[in-house]
């Protein structure tokens, strides 16, 4: 059986360490836009990772306050991807 909450522990501390290094890398002057596409892509595919996992986690009936701090998980790594979005538009303007 998939232990969920281990895997809701485990990405939640990725997402802690991205959002210390994420910015860091972004406002790196040297960065290319090549670079924050693929941090952006990685990011985005975070999120839609936590987004499922907030679906089974409804699905298979998790406490709400379980369910909620995956859902606070995800609106991070959205948040993550949309300064790396925000950079790459700054990087081709």
């Amino acid at each position: 059986m998939t232990d969920w909450l281990e895997i809701l522990r485990q990405q939640t501390q990725t997402c802690a360490q991205m959002g210390k290094e994420v910015p860091k890398m972004l406002a790196t002057p040297q960065i290319a836009a090549d670079q924050v596409k693929a941090l952006f892509d990685a990011l985005e595919e975070q999120t839609q990772f936590v987004e499922r996992l907030v679906r089974t986690l409804e699905k298979h009936d998790y406490d709400p306050d379980v369910v909620k701090a995956a859902e606070r998980l995800e609106e991070r790594y959205a948040d993550l991807a949309a300064q790396a979005a925000e950079r790459l538009k700054q990087l081709r303007d």
